[in-house]
């Protein structure tokens, strides 16, 4: 049952990501950086395992000083979500 809980937090992240994606305001290297982490999340194996990856992805833009505040908002979201999964 876990793993099912695990799973949907998963699609949740992907939707939240998927919206950042579809955002103009959000800059081309921090959408590559989100891009990478969905692509990580996607893949078959752990969950635990796929958000930890991701994590990384998404800590690396989360400072970007060209990240709008609303997006940033959107990045923490995800991270919280993302290290749930993996703790």
């Amino acid at each position: 049952m876990a793993g099912n809980s695990s799973e949907e937090k998963i699609n949740q992240i992907v939707s939240l990501i998927d919206l950042m994606l579809e955002d103009m305001s959000v800059p081309r290297n921090v959408k590559k950086s989100i891009e990478e982490a969905r692509r990580r999340l996607v893949e078959k194996g752990d969950p635990t395992v796929r958000a930890g990856s991701a994590i990384y992805f998404v800590e690396e833009v989360s400072e970007d000083v060209n990240l709008p505040q609303h997006a940033r908002t959107q990045i923490w979201q995800i991270l919280s979500a993302l290290e749930s999964i993996s703790n």
